[in-house]
């Protein structure tokens, strides 16, 4: 029998003085059993990072056509295009041509920057792609946000000067990701 995804219910406040946006979102997030809590808190954090009313996750790990989040205009354009970790190089360059703008959240350290230099060539080619790298000691603190049980997490997430406050109950992790490009 297979294991089903565990629901998260997240309770998040934005505050991104950088973009000048402020919500509040009630979020349900699907992991995987395959899926980590550092990559579900990362998930959790780019739709922090970019935070709109029409920003909405894809269907995850199983659902290999679409990215990790997404943002579509009211007649059905993708406006955004979000990926986490090392995506291949062809499914970024379909991206870039289905979407306004595509953006790139890597993170595992060393894994992330070789990734990174077997790709920067080819992907600079992009005008509409932004890369950025997620520190691993600062992913690692942020999978400590995670509620355990899964019936719910409550985090405020502050921007500003391009450094993200994640502020849970437990604990609170400062993520100052590094543009790669973009």
């Amino acid at each position: 029998m297979a294991l089903g995804s565990t629901i998260f219910k997240v309770a998040l406040e934005v505050a991104d003085m950088d973009r000048g946006y402020y919500g509040s979102h009630a979020l349900t997030v699907a992991r995987h059993p395959s899926e980590t809590s550092e990559r579900m808190m990362i998930r959790v954090l780019a739709f922090a990072l970019r935070a709109h009313e029409r920003l909405r996750f894809g269907g995850g790990v199983s659902t290999p056509k679409e990215p990790d989040l997404w943002r579509h205009t009211l007649d059905g354009r993708i406006e955004e295009w979000i990926e986490l970790g090392q995506p291949d190089v062809r499914r970024v360059r379909k991206a870039c041509g289905r979407a306004d703008e595509v953006r790139i959240y890597t993170y595992g350290g060393m894994k992330a920057a070789t990734w990174w230099e077997q790709s920067a060539a080819e992907l600079s080619r992009h005008e509409n792609l932004h890369v950025h790298d997620l520190p691993a000691a600062q992913t690692a603190a942020l999978a400590e946000l995670a509620s355990s049980d899964g019936r719910g997490i409550e985090l405020q997430c502050n921007v500003q000067d391009g450094e993200a406050y994640m502020i849970g109950a437990r604990a609170s992790v400062c993520i100052a990701a590094v543009a790669r490009m973009g």
